[in-house]
Parts: structure tokens; C-alpha cells; sequence
């Protein structure tokens, strides 16, 4: 009877393990996928990508070379998430800044939060570090530009239907003026149902 007990249990652990397996399949990068509706990478690739291009196409740029003779030097401030999702801005922050620094056109310094741990650094520097190779502290790039914004949304549920409309705005903002110089918007819209979507 015991022998039998012990067969049975683990004949049902056999068959719970063997039906919870997970199956995990590696994907391309720039493949497309929506699984909940959420906001996802395609969103952020998509948000950077044309914000991008609209950045580097509008005339603020031309307008500060020819102005200034030289290259525009720009930090990332804060990227709002003004939505009731969680969203990691900084995915497209990072994009905005390798695009933009890559072009040639624009010099990126860091953003504030990177400042603090390598001006720290920099102090440290000033105690230990020999006198050859030793960073000068009040040595650093000014920006002469600030990129700010935020995401939004507006949710519309019915039933088992629901639209998410999600808005990315973002501004670039001189930082001694004040003048906004560039102003992007992308907007993008999802229907989600448990069917097949009919709008």
C-alpha cells in the first residue's frame, strides 16, 4: 500500500512538471510584438526613431552652428512618465543619444544623475589619484541644451474592448535663454480585445 501511495505521488509530480514547462524562443531585436497592449520596446523604438528625425531636420540646429560656430552640446533632463504604466524612458533617452551623438551633429554631456557619481568621482581624484592624472574639478562641458518631455495617455474601455492612446512630447530647450527650439510629438494608438480587434 505504501509502494502504491509512493508510485502515485510521483506519477502526479511527473505529469505537473511536465506540463508547467517553459519554452523560451530568441527573437530579432526589431521584431514586433504585443502581448498585453502595453507600452513595449516597439513603442520606444518607434518613438526614438522618428523624434529623431524630426530633431535633426528642423532648423534649430543649422541656426546654432551658424550662430555659434560650432556644434550644440545637449543634456538629457526629465523624461516624465505621466502614464498609469510602468515605462522605462531612459530606453529611448539612450536611443535619442547615440542617434543624435552618431550623426556628427550634436555633442551629448551627461545627464544629472550621472554628473552627481562622477563628480564624486572627480573629488575622489583630487586625494588620491597622482597629480598627472588627476581630473580638474570646474573643468566640464556646459550644455547649451536641455532635453525635457514626457508620455501621456488617455484609455477608452468598453466591455472586453479598450483603445490606449499614448502621446510622447518632448522639448528642447535652451538652457541659457529659456527658448524652446524644438518641440516632437508622437502619438500611437492601440485597440485591444480579447477577439479580434474591430474598431
Amino acid at each position: 500500500m505504501k509502494k502504491m501511495f509512493v508510485l502515485l505521488l510521483l506519477a502526479v509530480l511527473m505529469v505537473g512538471c511536465a506540463g508547467s514547462g517553459r519554452q523560451v524562443t530568441r527573437m530579432e531585436p526589431n521584431t514586433q510584438t504585443d502581448l498585453s497592449g502595453s507600452w513595449n520596446d516597439t513603442d520606444s523604438r518607434l518613438v526614438a526613431e522618428e523624434m529623431i528625425n524630426d530633431c535633426l531636420r528642423r532648423p534649430w540646429l543649422t541656426d546654432f552652428v551658424a550662430s555659434a560656430g560650432k556644434k550644440p552640446v545637449v543634456t538629457v533632463g526629465t523624461i516624465r512618465n505621466m502614464t498609469s504604466e510602468h515605462i522605462n524612458t531612459e530606453t529611448f533617452t539612450s536611443d535619442f543619444e547615440r542617434e543624435l551623438t552618431n550623426s556628427g551633429q550634436v555633442r551629448f554631456v551627461a545627464r544629472r544623475d550621472q554628473r552627481a557619481e562622477l563628480r564624486s568621482e572627480r573629488t575622489d581624484q583630487q586625494e588620491w589619484a597622482s597629480a598627472a592624472t588627476m581630473k580638474q574639478l570646474k573643468a566640464e562641458t556646459g550644455a547649451d541644451f536641455a532635453l525635457l518631455g514626457a508620455i501621456k495617455t488617455i484609455v477608452d474601455q468598453e466591455g472586453g474592448k479598450k483603445v490606449v492612446f499614448y502621446q510622447t512630447d518632448l522639448e528642447l530647450i535652451n538652457i541659457e535663454s529659456m527658448e524652446k527650439v524644438w518641440i516632437g510629438t508622437k502619438k500611437i494608438k492601440k485597440g485591444i480585445s480579447q477577439g479580434k480587434w474591430k474598431p
